[in-house]
């Protein structure tokens, strides 16, 4: 699961960030305000705008970065009021300039120690995030003494904290999240009175005596750091940073304190919180991605407002406590964990949303309980060594359920048919278990499914084309079942799959032809849109996490796990079962296809010229089939296409010429003995080439010829070998019998 950013973080929580913000005419959100500098021979306008336009002459790739090409700064110039550029909103009473706000705009530079930016002394809002900036925070940054708003989040700035920050005595809102700063806190911001938020979550923090420097600090509400004393903290988070040690107990001791997270360091040793008090306000704990040891500890449950507890990743073990049954979300993933005490069977009302018990070391049937976690939106039992039926009560529970995962444990027997009120489910996988019988039909009340996966079990059935009826299924995999039979029928009534990424119905035992108009319903393979899509198909599933799908599939002729799937990726695995006949002409249609698999069938006739439309195929597996005619030479033109099979069919004629083509290997061609052109593409293989057309006589004639040699050899051989044995038996005995007669 991915942690949210701060700034997702406070869009939950509905956090303000003191913007104060007006919208300029570029469109984009900016403040700054700048100082009425009393200085001599000097308009106040001029030094403002001159110390604006230095700024900008400091980051020179800024007007040719295809990110700021909306922002291209070409308004900062000395014919206009410095209050009507891009990115500068002035006070209104004052005129003065008091907000600069920049984001994912390409600076890719450093701030320079006498920057135009830290002349301005008045600005009070400062944002320069996700711009690339890089090198040090400059010491004259403390210049900036009316600063309220400091925020450099997200760029690649390194080094230790100046401690001219501590001159800022006005700050309220810190945020330098998610860089490469490093070292220790400056004793200067003991002066930070006013700090209510202090985000310097991924970096590379170590720690050290940071927490005792903090003693003025009253007002803070946002900490990264440890100091008990400061009796109006709130929300402390140093997740993703370089923390190593056992966990300070003494935070917890704060009574205000709502949130904590630690996650993402190297803490280690048990897990104490000493005499915490019951009064405790504590909310929110994350301790994931640690290495802590042993159980979970009986003090937590004095946390009587604890609703959310991540120790994920960790190395705990023992049995898990009942007390947690009243927390709303449990996270307790990859640790050994092994029982549940016994108190967990007879709890009453419980408002819990999530549970979490992935790959850990649980064993026996199902535990019963889950059955009466009536508001459970997400619940994942996978990697454990889970055995028995799946109960008919689970029912009771996908209600309210959106994710459902019982991957890889021994669960046997049918999947019961418990899903007439699951309108919520996005997510069902059941893979890698002993699962039986027929895929259950309540299944078509599941109109949010997104990922149905079946893989590896032993259900047999027909294929449930009915499925294709549900409007936002994405990932649909049978994998390695006995599903049988055709895919189409023509007294059925079939509207496609229309929102199908991805289909793997590979290892089973389907038959039958497809109709040439098969695929012509798949709307989200068919729409081309040209876009780039590098982000995964997530989705928010507890508070502050993020929940990713994953799957297995024959990939590039690699079994691949995908831990997570990309949005724009699609894919077609028909590969190892019975289809005949034609590949469908309208395969040609899905344009977005990235992987297309229909290898170890029997499709017969040529292999489809509209193969030539799929622009973004990557991987192409026609192999073990009955094809024939030649190879596409539209092909050759797909400049993605980077693994193709065409072995053991009947294909003929020449191998069409490209970089794609020659940098195969020659298996992939084999047992294709007319297919010719091969030279290349074989040369530095053990496989000899296949002939050209005008060769293939004269080859066939001299395979003959050596073979009747090689049959001769093979007859003429033993005799002649036992014609010398003898003889040598015999010329050895008459030599002796002369010898012995001569010396007579």
């Amino acid at each position: 699961m991915r942690r949210m950013n701060q700034h997702e973080r406070w869009r939950h929580e509905g956090v303000p960030v003191y913007r104060h913000s007006v919208r300029c005419r570029s469109g984009m959100t900016v403040q700054i305000r700048l100082t009425h500098f009393a200085w001599e021979g000097w308009n106040e306008d001029e030094w403002e705008r001159d110390a604006l336009l230095k700024f900008k002459d400091e980051f020179p790739n800024l007007q040719y970065s295809p990110r700021a090409s909306n922002t291209s700064l070409s308004s900062w110039n000395k014919s206009m009021d410095c209050c009507s550029w891009e990115g500068v909103t002035c006070d209104g009473k004052s005129g003065e300039v008091n907000s600069l706000y920049f984001y994912s705009i390409f600076l890719n530079n450093s701030l320079k120690e006498d920057s135009g930016l830290f002349r301005l002394a008045h600005l009070q809002n400062l944002t320069l995030s996700n711009c690339y900036l890089h090198g040090n925070i400059p010491s004259s940054i403390g210049n900036l003494s009316q600063l309220i708003t400091l925020e450099l989040s997200s760029n690649k700035l390194v080094g230790q904290l100046p401690p001219s920050m501590g001159n800022l005595t006005q700050l309220r809102f810190i945020v330098l999240s998610q860089n490469n700063l490093s070292g220790n806190i400056p004793v200067s911001f003991s002066n930070l009175k006013e700090l209510v938020n202090l985000d310097i979550s991924s970096n590379q923090f170590t720690g050290g005596n940071f927490p005792f420097i903090l003693p003025n600090v009253t007002s803070l509400y946002r900490l990264p750091l440890g100091v008990s004393g400061l009796s109006k903290l709130e929300n402390f988070d140093m997740h993703d940073n370089s923390l190593s040690g056992p966990l300070h107990t003494s935070l917890f001791m704060i009574p205000s304190l709502l949130w904590v997270d630690f996650s993402g360091n190297y803490l280690e040793g048990p897990i104490e919180f000493g005499n915490i008090s019951s009064s405790s306000r504590l909310e929110y704990l994350f301790l994931a991605n640690n290495q802590f040891k042993g159980t979970i500890p009986t003090s937590i449950s004095n946390l009587g407002n604890l609703l959310h507890l991540d120790l994920s990743n960790n190395n705990l073990e023992g049995q898990v406590p009942g007390w947690l049954s009243q927390r709303q979300q449990v996270m307790l993933s990859q640790n050994s964990f092994n029982s549940f005490e016994k108190s967990w069977e007879v709890f009453e009302e419980t408002n819990m949303e999530a549970l979490d018990l992935r790959s850990n070391s649980f064993q026996g049937t199902f535990p019963y309980w889950i059955c009466k976690l009536r508001s459970l939106r997400f619940l994942d039992v996978s990697d454990n060594r889970f055995t028995g039926s799946i109960p008919q009560c689970l029912k009771n529970a996908t209600v309210s359920l959106t994710y459902l995962v019982l991957r890889n444990n021994s669960f046997s027997g049918i999947l019961p048919n418990i899903f007439f009120n699951a309108t919520q489910l996005i997510s069902l996988d059941v893979s890698h278990n002993q699962l039986e019988g027929k895929v259950p039909k309540s299944l078509i009340n599941c109109k949010a499914m997104q990922l149905l996966n079946m893989e590896s079990n032993r259900f047999e059935d027909e294929f449930p084309s009915w499925l294709g009826s549900l409007p936002s299924l994405k990932i649909f995999i049978l994998r390695s079942n006995q599903f049988y039979g055709p895919l189409y029928h023509n007294n059925r009534l079939s509207i496609g799959f229309q929102a199908l990424k991805v289909i793997d119905l590979s290892n089973n035992h389907f038959s039958g032809s497809l109709p040439s108009f098969y695929f012509s319903n798949w709307h989200e393979m068919t729409t081309l849109t040209g876009n780039y899509d590098d982000s995964y198909m997530e989705y928010y599933v507890y508070y502050a996490a993020v929940y990713y799908n994953s799957m297995e599939m024959v990939n590039k002729g690699v079994n691949t796990e995908f831990e997570r799937i990309r949005q724009d990726f699609r894919a077609i695995d028909f590969s190892r079962n019975n289809f005949c006949g034609s590949i469908p002409e309208s395969i040609g249609l899905l344009k977005e296809l990235h992987l297309l698999n229909v290898s170890g069938n029997t499709f017969t006739s040529n292999i489809p010229q509209s193969l030539k439309n799929l622009t973004k195929l990557e991987t192409l597996d026609l192999s073990w089939n009955q094809l024939s005619g030649q190879i596409p030479g539209g092909l050759a033109s797909l400049s993605f296409l980077s693994t193709m099979d065409f072995s053991h069919n009947n294909l003929q004629g020449p191998i069409p010429r490209s970089t794609q083509f020659q940098s195969q290997n020659c298996s992939s061609f084999m047992d294709n003995h007319k297919l010719y052109g091969l030279e290349e593409i074989c040369r530095e293989t053990d496989h000899a080439p296949n002939p050209t057309p005008h060769a293939y006589e004269d080859l066939f004639e001299r395979e003959e010829r050596v073979i009747n040699w090689i049959a001769a050899a093979i007859a003429y051989g033993p005799g002649v070998f036992c014609g010398l044995v003898i003889g040598h038996i015999f010329v050895s005995q008459k030599h002796k019998w002369l010898t012995e007669r001569h010396l007579l």
